[in-house]
């Protein structure tokens, strides 16, 4: 699709049958964000996303929960500067790292959230912190920097975690060559554990050159992200005002509900988040029976997942 892909209702989505079924107790699926990974790029995105399937997958197989394999699959790739999260995250217009993540677990629908962080190596961990310690669900900017802070986190070095990558997409934008529109590269997981709690984070740098403050829909339950053990998990990655716009993350989940397969109310949810928003993105979703499913309206969106009772991560993009 290209530069085409705002206008473009063409929804490509895998067809995953009944992957929980196939496997086991435990499933987790991760997403590499929805975007156009040069075809020259694709395997090595292809590769993170399966490196973090597969530290997720050993988390579950030790009998770890939900919560810790999700946060696990996630601060892998904050830690990999191919995608856009965490160390390689895009700049905005400023040139300045601002981080948003979130992470929710279905049993008690309890949640932690992060948004315009300053630069530290995993905002998911201290998502997570939130999730474990606070009262609050979401903190913002100087209020989130000041909880992890108090919480034993260390802020990083910001020109360390900033890439040159990053620079010149920046400097693309700033010339005109790309469209500032678009956050490819954004991180999530879904997971479910032998427990039967279902969890999904997310984690993404933004926007290139978006605005100082600007939050998408990554660290927003109901938008980018969410999770109920009566329903599924959800991770999105795309155009965030549009997914806010119509609730994605909960409209999929609702869908889950009511008992469409995953892989019917992934695609459903991206043709409508397209039609009635003109927002492109991706999602993955699972069921609480460990089912998996995915869709995009971009050329690209990695994933890997894993499922007890596979012999391999299964992957592709």
């Amino acid at each position: 699709m290209g530069a085409d892909h705002k206008v473009s209702a063409k929804v490509a989505g895998h067809v995953t049958g009944s992957w929980g079924a196939q496997g086991g107790r435990w499933s987790v699926l991760v997403h590499g964000g929805a975007g156009d990974v040069p075809d020259a790029s694709l395997a090595g995105h292809i590769d993170g996303a399966s490196i973090a399937a597969t530290a997720a997958a050993a988390v579950l197989r030790d009998g770890g929960s939900g919560v810790d394999a999700a946060q696990k699959a996630v601060e892998v790739l904050e830690d990999d500067s191919r995608f856009n999260a965490g160390t390689g995250a895009c700049l905005n217009s400023l040139g300045k790292l601002e981080l948003d993540a979130a992470i929710m677990e279905g049993a008690e629908l309890r949640a932690g959230a992060v948004c315009a962080l300053p630069a530290f190596r995993h905002p998911v961990a201290i998502a997570r912190a939130v999730l474990d310690a606070s009262d609050h669900i979401l903190y913002a900017g100087a209020g989130a920097k000041l909880f992890a802070e108090a919480h034993g986190f260390t802020a990083a070095n910001e020109q360390e975690m900033i890439t040159v990558a990053a620079r010149d997409r920046l400097v693309r934008l700033r010339e005109g060559a790309v469209d500032g529109n678009w956050a490819g590269g954004t991180v999530g997981v879904v997971v479910r554990d032998a427990t039967g709690t279902v969890v999904a984070a997310t984690s993404t740098g933004g926007k290139v050159g978006k605005a100082p403050g600007r939050v998408g829909d990554s660290p927003l339950l109901g938008a980018g992200t969410y999770a109920d053990n009566l329903a599924g998990a959800c991770s999105s990655t795309g155009d965030g005002e549009a997914f806010m716009r119509v609730c994605l993350a909960k409209t999929a989940i609702d869908w889950l509900r009511a008992g469409m397969h995953p892989d019917d109310a992934a695609r459903g949810a991206i043709h409508y988040v397209l039609e009635r928003a003109n927002g492109v993105g991706g999602m993955i979703l699972i069921d609480r029976q460990g089912r998996l499913g995915w869709a995009r309206s971009t050329r690209t969106m990695t994933w890997a997942a894993a499922s007890e009772g596979w012999d391999a991560v299964r992957s592709g993009a």
